[in-house]
């Protein structure tokens, strides 16, 4: 496979009054709310979380609401939207120290077989709608860092996804038609080269720094891993 470049170098300047205007047109598609703030520029990487249904204890669940609705109220994206993003990155951290302890909810993905369908449904199955930079799963949750490909929105590879999985890893345990991802995600894009590689060693370190491997290519369901069975001794993309 060919290696794939690394820069995320954004949407070029634009010289003309008209390309700027469609280029703010289609930043403003591209954000929008929910529980949570999402905000995916066209042509950027984006760091992706996921998390099993039921897997935060509804007492957690309480404390974020007052944070949540602060980072809901509608507002265009500017600079001076820098305070509500490090609001929602500490809201982020909180949530994913909690999943990684993974003491109350299902824990699904540490089954090899569901964790094969979530796999290979990355690798495989949608891997023409991406560029694949990183991944790991975990207990209850999964951290995913992709670029789209073309013109495909995020939330249509995250739909996708989330659905396919799903499907497949409840006919499996048996418990068709139950929700198995929580609904909200979290998404955060990666705004240079050097929080390029932070997303990538967040997101592969995550085992290590919950204490469950000493090195991040010895947690088997993850890139770090991949790379290695791929005998690649170099960074690159896995789609």
């Amino acid at each position: 496979m060919a290696q794939t470049s690394v820069c995320d170098p954004g949407t070029p300047k634009l010289k003309r009054q008209g390309q700027r205007q469609n280029s703010m047109e289609a930043s403003a598609k591209s954000f929008y709310y929910r529980n949570l703030p999402h905000w995916h520029p066209p042509g950027r990487s984006i760091f992706l979380t996921w998390r099993l249904y039921g897997s935060l204890p509804q007492s957690i669940i309480n404390q974020f609401r007052v944070i949540r609705h602060q980072l809901s109220k509608p507002s265009r994206p500017t600079a001076n939207t820098d305070n509500r993003l490090i609001e929602y990155k500490r809201l982020f951290a909180k949530v994913d120290a909690i999943l990684d302890k993974a003491k109350t909810g299902p824990i699904w993905l540490l089954q090899s077989e569901v964790a094969s369908i979530v796999e290979r449904a990355l690798l495989e199955k949608y891997a023409h709608l991406y560029t694949l930079w990183a991944y790991v799963l975990m207990a209850n949750h999964l951290h995913v860092f992709l670029k789209s490909k073309g013109d495909v929105a995020i939330g249509d590879i995250t739909k996708r996804l989330k659905g396919y999985t799903a499907r497949e890893a409840n006919k499996l345990l048996q418990r068709t038609g139950q929700p198995f991802w929580q609904d909200e995600s979290f998404d955060h894009w990666s705004r240079d080269r050097a929080e390029f590689f932070r997303i990538v060693d967040y997101i592969e370190n995550n085992p290590v720094n919950a204490g469950l491997v000493e090195n991040r290519e010895d947690w088997r369901w993850s890139s770090a891993a991949e790379r290695k069975r791929r005998g690649l001794n170099d960074f690159q993309a896995l789609t």
